[in-house]
């Protein structure tokens, strides 16, 4: 969409080898997390049954991932990709390992500091700089292919994950997909993950247009707050069924394998229609992406509220998971938009700061309710609310938008 037509597009067949590659990675990456989901009440028993210790492991871990991907931004701007995404995936080894020592601390720590703040932190938010300089042409379309990679991670993970468990115990299945984050990550980093082609001149060009004092006839941190606002209120609501599916499904009577397998499809249905989201956003905008996907995500968790049967509940878990994907990436793609390339190395890291700060929240929330409450309603018309504000702030952004298109 910025691209100037007078230089030649950066976009070679190379440059969806690495971005599939780094879909692959992140898939891998965000598995670790799942365990603790799936196990969730597994992990809850040995703590009296409160559900919200793990769901606040789970949470520490967007929050250390967002904290760290705007150091590791810093970092892989100085040393290069290659070599923060192989300490994280040594890292997120390392939690793991740290997290079978059992809950609470040895858990917090393993998932918030090692999983999450140095691991998923070296991976994640660099990742989307770095793509995104392979790209000018279809940036939307690559950045929603590799957001795409934690939905891949909850489409696979879970039903494998339920099963180790039931056999082995969660800190068995811990140790086990350590070793996988070993194998797969690092030799994939070292061959693949080299210099992008994005040139200073390319750079230089596609920043130019937005020296402007104003954008949207705003002042431009005035709009990347809001910005902010509306990537933590769409993320709240998103996490909670993520993270608490299993367990719902559970007090439902709906059996353990059947909830990772709904899990499963609420994760798949969120992978293949962000690549539907992404090529809507590369035609209308990421601005204007976003809003259709808060008007669905709001629907589609509302629904969670007025179903109990479990073909119900697959048929919600599949609609949901469409009406959510795109905001992540969509939100990203605006600020590439709207900002100078030179400051996505900072803007596009505190955006993922603010999605995994909205994740852990709502995470976390959800196991408070439900402790509090003892069932899950509470959690779910609370995730509404807040999707509904998430759908104001985008309005506000949007109508902006349209009243100055030439700064847009």
């Amino acid at each position: 969409m910025l691209q100037s037509p007078s230089l030649p597009s950066v976009e070679t067949r190379q440059s969806w080898v690495v971005a599939t590659t780094v879909l692959i990675v992140m898939a891998v990456a965000f598995g670790a997390p799942w365990i603790t989901v799936v196990a969730l009440k597994t992990i809850a028993a040995e703590v009296h049954g409160e559900r919200s210790v793990p769901a606040l492991a789970g949470a520490l871990v967007w929050i250390g991932a967002g904290l760290g991907g705007i150091v590791m931004g810093r970092v892989a701007e100085r040393v290069g990709i290659r070599w923060t995404v192989i300490g994280g995936a040594v890292m997120i080894a390392a939690g793991l390992a740290l997290s079978t020592l059992g809950p609470s601390l040895p858990l917090y720590i393993g998932h918030g500091l090692f999983i999450g703040m140095i691991g998923i932190g070296g991976i994640n938010a660099p990742s989307y700089v770095y793509v995104s300089r392979w790209f000018d042409r279809r940036r939307g379309s690559a950045l929603a292919l590799i957001s795409s990679g934690s939905f891949l991670a909850g489409a696979i993970w879970p039903s494998i994950f339920e099963r180790v468990i039931a056999y082995a115990g969660w800190r068995n299945a811990m140790l086990s997909y350590a070793a996988i984050e070993l194998v797969l990550i690092v030799p994939a980093a070292a061959v693949v993950l080299g210099t992008p082609p994005d040139t200073p001149h390319h750079a230089t060009a596609t920043g130019a247009a937005h020296t402007q004092a104003s954008i949207l006839g705003w002042p431009p941190n005035l709009v990347f707050a809001l910005q902010m606002c509306a990537i933590f209120t769409c993320c709240v609501p998103m996490s909670m069924p993520q993270a608490h599916l299993v367990a719902f499904c559970s007090d439902l009577g709906i059996s353990p394998v059947h909830g990772a397998a709904m899990l499963s499809v609420l994760l798949a249905s969120a992978f293949f229609s962000r690549q539907v989201w992404g090529a809507l956003s590369d035609r209308i905008g990421g601005l204007y992406t976003m809003l259709v996907g808060s008007a669905c995500q709001t629907l589609g968790l509302a629904l969670f509220l007025l179903t109990q049967d479990e073909i119900g509940l697959f048929t919600v878990s599949a609609l949901f998971g469409f009406g959510f994907s795109g905001l992540v990436p969509a939100n990203v793609l605006a600020s590439r938009e709207l900002f100078p390339v030179g400051e996505a190395y900072w803007r596009i890291p505190t955006l993922l700061l603010c999605s995994g700060s909205g994740m852990a929240t709502g995470a976390w929330i959800g196991g408070v309710l439900y402790d509090h409450f003892g069932y899950y309603a509470p959690a779910f018309a609370t995730g509404v609310a807040v999707s509904a504000i998430n759908f104001v702030i985008i309005s506000t952004l949007a109508f902006r938008r349209s009243q100055t298109p030439a700064l847009a």
